[in-house]
């Protein structure tokens, strides 16, 4: 007989990758107010730098690097360009588009990488689902009928081929990677990766303390809070029901885009993105024991 002890267990997990996911999206529209001082490429630095220190700071996440082999640094450095390009490119993305549409576009990287590995054509259906879905977004009415950017919107399909990837180099990590540290560690590569980047782009604006204050929450939220919490939730959550969460995604960030930043979205985008969800989660309900692929977080 279920108890609620029993209950409470079971939901913890749920409800850590939810809260991973909301804080996420709450890091990408607090980085919306650094923009307008460092830049899209900045505010990635900072992001990227800050939450390396803020996870080898921390004891429980402090990399051993001199006890790392050969497979283990490649694992590292790979997880870490990967990063550096998928959170370059979405924050460009969320530049000049809504958050909503920018995770929405991502989400395709990593159901497209689920069909491409299962080979069924049920899952191709479900990817030509989500193309449709953001073929809707076209029809611009966004921002009182104004057509998306066109740069945001390539950026967001760069974020996305580097969310897939991100996917394959966790997953390398998870199998040849150091047993601890190996976040941390990759955290360190992609902010040295970002950081002439960021420099050129904001210069001595980095150093700021508001810049740097708004910078601290940022890595927090968007990298420290949601990593942490997604393994988490992993060591008891079916893998299924952690991508199906994440398939929810598009929405989280719509609504956090909403309350946070006004960036309201008419019939067809809400359209959009449901189709997109709806595709997210059946490629997930359909896929066969054990999953393909895994979303993982994006952004």
């Amino acid at each position: 007989m279920s108890t609620p002890q029993d209950a409470s267990h079971r939901s913890t997990p749920v409800l850590l990758v939810l809260g991973s996911m909301f804080s996420l999206q709450f890091g990408a529209a607090t980085a919306k107010h650094l923009f307008p001082t460092v830049g899209a490429a900045g505010a990635s630095t900072l992001r990227l730098a800050l939450s390396a220190a803020v996870l080898v700071a921390l004891p429980v996440t402090r990399p051993r690097p001199r006890s790392w082999d050969r497979a283990q640094w490649t694992s590292v450095v790979v997880l870490g360009v990967t990063m550096a390009a998928m959170n370059s490119a979405f924050y460009e993305a969320v530049e000049r588009l809504p958050l909503g549409i920018a995770i929405t576009i991502e989400f395709l990287g990593p159901l497209g990488l689920a069909a491409g590995l299962s080979r069924r054509l049920t899952d191709g259906l479900w990817v030509l689902l989500a193309l449709v879905g953001v073929g809707l977004l076209s029809l611009g009415d966004v921002h009182g009928g104004q057509a998306l950017d066109r740069v945001g919107v390539a950026f967001a399909l760069v974020a996305g081929a580097g969310w897939a990837a991100y996917i394959g180099a966790a997953s390398r990590i998870g199998v040849t990677g150091p047993d601890r540290g190996g976040l941390a560690g990759a955290s360190v590569v992609a902010g040295v990766l970002t950081l002439p980047v960021g420099v050129a782009s904001a210069g001595t604006a980095l150093l700021s303390w508001r810049v740097l204050g708004l910078g601290l929450v940022v890595a927090v939220l968007a990298s420290v809070i949601p990593y942490s919490f997604e393994l988490q939730a992993l060591r008891t959550l079916p893998k299924r029901v952690f991508s199906i969460l994440v398939a929810l995604e598009p929405a989280i960030g719509s609504l956090v885009g909403l309350v946070l930043l006004d960036q309201a979205l008419g019939g067809w985008s809400v359209a959009a993105i449901a189709l997109v969800i709806t595709a997210g989660v059946g490629a997930t309900a359909t896929a066969p024991r054990p999953a393909p692929v895994e979303a993982g977080l994006g952004g």
